[in-house]
């Protein structure tokens, strides 16, 4: 198959003629038959993208049509053109499984948009193909910038044995990310244990992550192995590091830095071989000069750092990842393969997902049951906000308080203590998320970052 789009028209040809009309400004290939089976056998050899066909047709059911489309290619979009007295036609076919319907009174202009947006669903299935490759990469759904960056870092540390720190806001797939890590390593047929240190109790997590003997606290009525052990030789995932209690970060300092665990009640020292991931949702570099997270333990685990992109970062991979959660959605519940066309990706593009990744997947997974036996995920399966609420648009703020008294003010340094003010004040409202801060004041986290530094330079020099 080329990389041009592929066109096969079924019809008269004047029929062709029009549609060689409206296709001329694209870059597609565009083949010509009168013969059902021709065009069925294209399909078959992956030589048809779009199948343009014109209705009535001789010996030609629409609907017969459109099953042996199905049957011999997932992803041929089928358009038609009908008679304008047949509209009731055009309805049942959509509704089967057409892309869409022209007449002869359709507008050459209106023509063009529609093959336009069939042609911009073939690229995107295409996009979809080629990230869900062989391994680990397809793990990675998305193909953004944000995201070929992400996959380029895994694949150069895989190999490695050294500590990864993942941040991220929640639901951006940090778990995900982890999980190619360790199936592109040399670990990848030992076991991945994943552990969220925020869902354990305080005192039960020590025994979690090393195990106890028997009678090693109340309760402890049998000897335990603990999430260490069991991922001996592969990888301990350690999701929401930032909660774990601070006694206990300084035993987990230990293990890594000794490669060896003692279980609790019991004197004996057990050698283990195990990669270490952690990942946060919070600032671990501010938890730290809040005194709450271990220096010496943050260093340790930040050797390879990754950033997983919030959604709204990387927009260009919402088509992706809704066709990977459809495709799973429909193969878990067992039912035949839906279908989200454009128009309701381009509602998907423009929501700011403050649930990221995992709120699209919950999302995808309500439309896909409440469709029902319809093959198509319309808009209307998706309700999302379509504009952000008067009440929660950012509110202009009233004149500064500042009064110039009669010997002049320095006005530089009142505009950089009013500045630093409105930055500690979002960054104590984000409990020291600094992407968070950053969407408090409407900047970039980066912007955010660089005034930060700027200024602590400034008042240090002061």
């Amino acid at each position: 198959m080329t990389n041009s789009p592929q066109i096969v028209i079924l019809g008269t040809a004047a029929h062709g003629d029009y549609i060689r009309e409206i296709a001329a400004h694209t870059d597609s290939e565009i083949r010509f038959t009168t013969s059902v089976w021709e065009a069925l056998s294209l399909i078959r050899q992956e030589s048809c993208d779009i199948l343009f066909a014109e209705l009535p047709f001789p010996d030609l059911d629409s609907d017969e049509l459109l099953s042996l489309v199905r049957e011999n290619s997932a992803d041929c979009l089928t358009l038609f053109r009908i008679p304008a007295s047949r509209i009731a036609d055009a309805v049942r076919l959509v509704r089967r499984g057409a892309y869409s319907c022209i007449d002869d009174h359709t507008p050459q202009l209106e023509a063009r948009d529609i093959l336009d947006r069939a042609l911009l669903e073939v690229e995107s299935r295409r996009s979809s193909r080629q990230a869900h490759g062989e391994g680990w990469r397809k793990i990675l759904v998305g193909d953004s910038p944000e995201m070929r960056d992400v996959a380029a870092i895994v694949q150069m540390v895989a190999m490695r044995r050294c500590t990864v720190l993942i941040s991220g806001e929640t639901g951006t797939g940090k778990e995900i990310c982890a999980r190619a890590i360790h199936a592109a390593s040399d670990r990848a047929n030992k076991p991945m244990v994943a552990l969220n240190c925020s869902a354990i109790p305080e005192h039960l997590l020590e025994a979690e992550l090393f195990g106890h003997t028997r009678g090693a606290f109340t309760g402890a009525i049998n000897e335990r192995t603990g999430r260490f052990e069991e991922a001996d030789g592969g990888t301990l995932f350690l999701d929401e590091i930032g909660d774990m209690p601070f006694d206990l970060q300084a035993k987990l300092l230990r293990v890594l830095q000794e490669r060896e665990i003692q279980r609790l009640g019991s004197s004996k020292t057990i050698k283990v071989n195990v990669r270490i991931i952690a990942a946060s949702n919070l600032d671990l570099a501010e938890r730290v000069k809040q005194g709450r997270f271990r220096e010496d333990l943050y260093y340790r685990l930040n050797v390879v750092p990754i950033q997983m992109p919030a959604l709204r970062e990387r927009r260009g991979d919402i088509a992706l990842l809704a066709r990977h959660f459809v495709g799973r959605v429909c193969r878990l519940e067992g039912i035949e393969q839906k279908e989200i066309y454009n128009e309701t990706l381009a509602k998907l593009a423009s929501y700011s997902w403050p649930g990221n990744v995992r709120e699209l997947e919950n999302m995808v997974e309500r439309a896909v049951i409440i469709s029902g036996t319809r093959q198509f995920l319309v808009p209307a399966d998706f309700p999302l906000a379509t504009a952000t609420p008067a009440s929660s648009l950012p509110q202009r703020m009233p004149p500064a308080s500042v009064s110039v008294p009669d010997h002049g003010i320095d006005f530089t340094e009142v505009v950089t203590v009013f500045e630093k003010n409105l930055l500690d004040q979002a960054l104590q409202k984000a409990k020291g998320n600094k992407t968070l801060a950053a969407d408090l004041l409407g900047l970039k986290r980066s912007t955010l970052i660089s005034k930060l530094r700027v200024l602590e330079e400034q008042f240090a020099a002061a």
